[in-house]
């Protein structure tokens, strides 16, 4: 580290590292005052964008309860015990799902979670089929259970999948680790999810264009004839929350050589799209 005094950067970092250490010693702090460090330490380059994202969604998930974010009751995919096998597997195949609550005569009464690839023995053997035999136990937790503690106890057990019961003992939601997990890291995609891309940028009939955060800066140059470089930030968001310095909210906008970048869509985790105009 520069000693000098007359350096222009010795100082400022020193000053952020003694916050840092402050942060670190014990003493009281508010999560506001830890995230506003966390923004420093992406602003000082300490962490990139990506990292900050995630550390902020770790700490709004020790903040967020399992109805926040649980599947609604309305649109969970269930099996009735009683069903015939074919009617299981068309269910299976159409939802796209590999885990299943099974109930019998109510949806209420939940016999235990089957797996998809429990069924896969029984093609061409219906006749052997007992849906009872080859459920797993289901886990029941309270709609008010915090998304941290639920992590811990996925991990813990192993389970992938809870069904969340309400203060009467009914079934209100489901939530999956995938769930609690985008809170996290942002949406998860998987094999079942439509493989059609979406258009990042759409051109707006008064000039400029409606531009998603995830539009590769390559791209954006393709369109509008600009030249960012994209060797630091493969992303228009990247690049532009780092002029910002800090991640923007709805309504802030900042210059980037002849482009105005207007921010119109961001939560607080990330800025997602901007109304980019020629200066």
């Amino acid at each position: 580290m520069n000693d000098d005094p007359g350096s222009t950067s010795g100082p400022a970092h020193r000053t952020w590292w003694d916050r840092l250490g402050h942060m670190f010693s014990g003493e009281p702090r508010n999560r506001s005052e830890l995230i506003e460090e966390l923004r420093s330490a992406q602003t000082n380059g300490l962490l990139s964008v990506d990292t900050l994202t995630m550390v902020e969604g770790a700490i709004k998930v020790t903040e967020l309860s399992v109805d926040d974010v649980m599947v609604p009751r309305a649109q969970i995919v269930m099996i009735a015990a009683e069903s015939p096998l074919p009617d299981i597997l068309a269910a299976t195949v159409e939802s796209g799902h590999s885990r299943f609550p099974v109930h019998g005569d109510d949806k209420d009464e939940i016999l235990g979670i089957l797996l998809a690839k429990d069924l896969l023995k029984f093609f061409g053997a219906a006749e052997h089929f007992d849906i009872r035999a080859i459920l797993r136990p289901a886990v029941l937790i309270p709609e008010s259970m915090r998304l941290n503690v639920l992590l811990e106890e996925f991990r813990r057990s192993r389970n992938h999948m809870a069904l969340v019961v309400n203060e009467y003992g009914g079934v209100a939601g489901l939530i999956t680790i995938e769930d609690v997990l985008e809170e996290i890291v942002g949406e998860i995609d998987d094999e079942h999810d439509d493989e059609e891309e979406p258009k990042l940028m759409h051109e707006q009939p008064g000039g400029g264009w409606l531009v998603s955060a995830l539009t590769p800066i390559e791209d954006f140059n393709e369109q509008t004839g600009a030249e960012f470089s994209d060797e630091e930030y493969d992303t228009v968001g990247g690049m532009v929350t780092s002029e910002f310095g800090h991640l923007p909210e709805v309504g802030e906008e900042v210059g980037i050589g002849e482009y105005l970048f207007h921010v119109t869509e961001a939560d607080d985790r990330r800025v997602q799209q901007f109304r980019v105009a020629r200066q």
